[in-house]
């Protein structure tokens, strides 16, 4: 499986949501934390992004959110 690191305005872009709520949603354990990469950059592992998203439209979807 290939991995491929991305940076949070990528992972913005993927889901849609700003820098503020990703980061409150990383601190209560609720979105994938990032790959320190350097001393100030961190990055996300876009497969784990992806499957968030997954997670978030299956959940949706048992809860008829979308209906």
């Amino acid at each position: 499986m290939e991995r491929i690191l991305i940076a949070r305005r990528d992972v913005e872009a993927l889901t849609g949501l700003k820098r503020s709520f990703i980061y409150r949603a990383m601190s209560l354990g609720r979105f994938p934390r990032p790959v320190k990469i350097g001393p100030k950059a961190v990055r996300w592992v876009e497969a784990e992004i992806r499957e968030w998203i997954e997670d978030r439209i299956n959940e949706s979807s048992k809860t008829g959110a979308s209906q």
